[in-house]
């Protein structure tokens, strides 16, 4: 990106009061072969802005990860953020890039992730078949070729907002899957996450546990009263399972706060939370 563009960018960053991550797009990493996708399904992704200037994509064809690697990786570990959206967009600022670049500067790997959306318009794609594949290609992709960033290939977690915490849920159940017909080395990786970030998660009520899984980090606030109710049921059944399990319930916190300037008392600071208890698995 062309230096007066990055500074034009900031500039309008300090004067509105919102915080502007300046992307270049072209350092985004298709998840598949170009071969692989479907020629008909090339057609560009859209792009909204929405209050805040929060930008909303969706039309998504081409999944792909996005990287944030920090000049030193202080725990040798990789968080992938699945943003959400309802599954027909994804509010790709404060649930994925900000977060991103919150844990980058704080010495973490970040991965961006844009998956597939199963409830976009005239979307044929599902959430059990297509974006589930998504996540486990991204995870797959970064143990590949985890010593290029300097990441250790058994840190290599999720974390995911709204349907995107849906979905990091269901790679930790889906972490054993083999892929039938590997098509390179990548496809051969494990898929599964070594830990796992669920950030008011939808419809994690029929979600099974088994003392194997990752453990798991969840948080919600308290005006979210159904996923609060559901994550709170959740963290009960992974502490019967003897996993390792943390939850933060918010009093004065709904739904869909990620990371803005704009968050204020114990919820502004989830990131710190969640760093900490990082570093703890990595010990």
């Amino acid at each position: 990106m062309r230096p007066f563009i990055t500074e034009f960018r900031n500039f309008l960053a300090r004067w509105f009061g919102y915080n502007v991550v300046p992307i270049d797009q072209t350092a985004e990493i298709p998840l598949y072969p170009a071969t692989s996708i479907n020629p008909k399904k090339k057609s560009k992704e859209k792009v909204r802005f929405a209050k805040g200037h929060l930008r909303v994509v969706s039309n998504i064809h081409t999944p792909s990860i996005m990287p944030f690697i920090p000049a030193k990786n202080t725990l040798g570990a990789a968080v992938i953020i699945a943003p959400g959206g309802g599954h027909s967009a994804l509010w790709i600022d404060h649930e994925g890039y900000l977060p991103a670049q919150w844990l980058c500067e704080h010495g973490v790997a970040a991965f961006v992730l844009k998956y597939r959306l199963a409830m976009d318009v005239s979307s044929s794609y599902k959430v059990h078949e297509h974006a589930l594949a998504d996540i486990q290609r991204a995870i797959r992709m970064i143990r590949n070729q985890s010593a290029q960033w300097g990441i250790k290939k058994n840190l290599i977690g999720v974390m995911g907002f709204s349907a995107g915490g849906e979905l990091a849920g269901l790679a930790a159940i889906h972490g054993g899957d083999i892929h039938e017909y590997p098509a390179d080395a990548i496809d051969r990786e494990s898929a599964r996450p070594d830990f796992q970030a669920l950030v008011y998660p939808a419809d994690t009520s029929s979600f099974r546990v088994s003392k194997n899984f990752p453990p798991i980090f969840l948080l919600a606030g308290a005006k979210d009263f159904e996923i609060a109710n559901e994550i709170s049921v959740l963290y009960k059944k992974y502490q019967e399972s003897g996993v390792h399990a943390e939850l933060h319930i918010y009093e004065d916190a709904g739904h869909g706060f990620g990371v803005q300037k704009s968050n204020r008392g114990e919820m502004a600071k989830w990131p710190e939370q969640f760093l900490s208890w990082l570093s703890k698995r990595a010990d």
